[in-house]
């Protein structure tokens, strides 16, 4: 990591003074496209943390969904993913990559846009990943879908590369500025509130 002034603490410490290799250790990383090796689901997961007993990851997969996504898979943790993963849904090769990160335990998880373009049942199922993740993380959390970022501690509204608001999802919303603007304009209709609301309209 290059930077040319000002500092990037971690727990009060410069992030230059950290081994690299026990700093990137501490990192669980899920992309909106996320890479799985050839060989099998069981595989792909304990690529994080090697050893691991097959007992632990069933456990772990059983509390999203209470398992449902590991009876899409032919042979459970055992089924070929294929080069790349291009045997999996795209759903699918999320939830791997997540309970890859469930199963590190890391200290600071990173989320790029895991939730675009996937159906809303398998999105039901990675929130589901993400909470028993972010229940023990630090997570920075990179969406645009609310439901990934509603329940943030601190949301960062940026625009043109440059911050323009911060705070909670609720402090946002009373401010009234340009987060308010895209939950009443993108978000709006994904809230359960909504949902409500046009369902008592319809009934009448």
């Amino acid at each position: 990591m290059n930077f040319k002034k000002g500092n990037l603490l971690i727990d009060g410490r410069d992030i230059r003074t950290f081994d690299l290799g026990q700093y990137r250790r501490q990192l669980g990383i899920v992309s909106q496209v996320p890479f799985l090796f050839s060989g099998t689901v069981i595989d792909n997961i304990r690529y994080a943390v090697p050893g691991v007993p097959e007992e632990q990851m069933l456990k772990l997969a059983k509390k999203i969904g209470d398992g449902e996504w590991l009876e899409t898979l032919p042979d459970g943790l055992h089924t070929e993913v294929g080069e790349r993963g291009n045997r999996l849904s795209m759903g699918q090769r999320q939830l791997v990559a997540l309970m890859r990160v469930l199963v590190q335990n890391p200290a600071i998880f990173i989320l790029d846009e895991a939730t675009a373009s996937i159906d809303p049942f398998t999105e039901w199922q990675i929130q589901q990943a993400l909470n028993l993740i972010l229940k023990n993380t630090t997570s920075i959390l990179i969406a645009h879908r609310l439901s990934t970022v509603k329940a943030a501690d601190r949301i960062v509204v940026m625009q043109k590369g440059a911050i323009i608001e911060q705070g909670s999802h609720d402090g946002l919303l009373t401010q009234g500025g340009h987060y308010a603007e895209l939950y009443n304009t993108y978000f709006r209709h994904q809230s359960l509130s909504y949902i409500e609301q046009v369902k008592d309209m319809v009934g009448k």
